[in-house]
């Protein structure tokens, strides 16, 4: 197998890494509330998700 002939720096290391970095997540908006939320999940303020409502929220 090949073997690196010399040692990678950590400077050249971190600057491959440097661009790994962590998206916003898909929010839409609600079409029951109008309050944003995360795709494909129930929305925390009114309960609903695909125009039924899943969970009970109290006020």
């Amino acid at each position: 197998m090949a073997v690196p002939k010399r040692k990678t720096s950590k400077a050249r290391r971190d600057k491959r890494r440097a661009h790994w970095k962590v998206s916003m997540p898909g929010m839409t908006e609600c079409p029951q509330c109008g309050t944003m939320k995360l795709s494909h999940r129930v929305c925390k303020e009114c309960g609903y998700y695909n125009k039924k409502q899943v969970i009970a929220v109290e006020d």
